[in-house]
């Protein structure tokens, strides 16, 4: 019964709906549909007027502009609110995705190195990747590059102790970008599984909460029953009936499926300057940021540029994760690029050339001529011997 459910079955049943029910079930699903201006007119025009709380209401009752422009203002706000948390926490999961397939590549690609260019077994290798919790990187790079300075180690040595630390590296984003992933999708699940709140739907409207409330149950109540005979009908054999609740819930599941609505998003000033923060997206998506800023960058991603951000669904934007899902696409992650990548990060810093001793590789002094002889005596005071008498 619940693979018949498709979101265009959905869709023909609410379009089906009187208007009263379907602008109830399209402000419950204001994520996935839209509020046309027709349905708009007849919220404005359902709302109580203030001014007869009494007796009976005109007959030919007259919409005016201000009513239409405060329902339009307010559709409009929560539906950019419960769209733009939608598409947030996708892209959050877009990118995670994105960044666990790099890392993953980029592990193959440095194991793959390890084993046929430095001839590690894979014993050597599985005690790299099993100690990659307890690694600490910092004070192991440092002592490498000392070691490399005081002479005390080759450069294929070198690289392929840091080829090691790169490994390691790697698998603790991988661990963190998968913690990152399941909050994501936790969240994902329960903005879907989340209709519009009565509070919600009543500050658009402008209807009571008791008259609400009553409306609610009984356009559920029609549009269930409406799906109820639509997959009856679609049926070929006899299935059990799915339960009200069940209904709903699967509707909610079937519309949650649907292609995340892309915004354009501005530049809100995360970090201060477009090029600079392209360039920390860079970096953050190579994994090369380092683990004491990627956290923190992370949420300022997730939360958007403004202060206000954490507070106020406003002012947060999704500029960052679009730009950094844009900066994760233009990454070849073929493995001899990405090879090519690791050998030129972990290759050591080239040290000063010595100054060469050899005597023919020293300038020759230029012999002095009559002329510059004689400028260089008169800067001592000195006649010329040609001068003296």
């Amino acid at each position: 019964m619940s693979a018949l459910l498709t979101s265009e079955l959905i869709a023909s049943t609410i379009e089906q709906a009187p208007i009263q029910g379907r602008v109830m079930l399209k402000l419950l699903l204001l994520q996935h549909f839209d509020i046309t201006p027709e349905e708009i007119s007849y919220i404005a025009a359902d709302r109580p007027d203030p001014r007869c709380v009494a007796g009976s209401k005109p007959i030919h009752q007259m919409v005016k502009q201000d009513a239409l422009r405060d329902v339009t203002n307010r559709r409009d706000e929560y539906r950019r609110r419960v769209r733009l948390r939608r598409e947030r926490l996708w892209l959050q999961m877009e990118a995670m995705k994105g960044m666990i397939a790099l890392a993953e590549g980029m592990i193959r690609a440095a194991t793959d190195l390890l084993r046929t260019r430095f001839k590690l077994d894979a014993e050597a290798v599985n005690a790299i990747t099993q100690s990659a919790r307890t690694a600490v990187p910092k004070p192991a790079i440092r002592s490498l590059n000392r070691r490399w300075d005081e002479d005390e180690i080759s450069a294929e040595s070198y690289q392929e102790a840091r080829l090691g630390l790169e490994i390691q590296a790697q698998l603790r984003l991988i661990e963190k970008y998968r913690k990152r992933l399941e909050v994501s999708e936790r969240e994902w699940k329960s903005i879907n599984a989340a209709p519009l709140q009565d509070h919600e739907i009543g500050h658009i409207w402008g209807i009571p909460a008791g008259s609400l409330a009553g409306r609610k149950v009984k356009h559920l109540h029609q549009y269930l029953h409406a799906i109820q005979s639509a997959l009856q009908k679609a049926s070929a054999q006899t299935v059990p009936t799915t339960g009200a609740l069940d209904l709903w819930k699967e509707t909610l599941a079937v519309l949650g499926e649907r292609p995340v609505e892309r915004s354009i998003a501005l530049y809100d000033g995360l970090e201060r300057t477009e090029e600079a923060l392209v360039e920390k997206l860079r970096t953050f998506a190579w994994g090369t940021l380092g683990e004491d800023l990627e956290a923190k960058f992370w949420l300022s991603l997730v939360h958007g540029a403004s202060s206000n951000a954490v507070h106020s669904e406003n002012t947060r934007s999704v500029f960052g994760l679009q730009r950094l899902l844009a900066v994760l696409s233009e990454i070849d992650s073929s493995p001899d690029a990405l090879e090519e990548e690791l050998l030129a990060r972990t290759a050591p810093t080239p040290k000063d050339v010595p100054a060469l001793t050899d005597e023919a590789a020293q300038p020759k002094a230029e012999e002095m001529g009559q002329m510059q002889q004689h400028v260089l005596t008169s800067f001592i005071g000195e006649l010329h011997n040609d001068l003296q008498r």
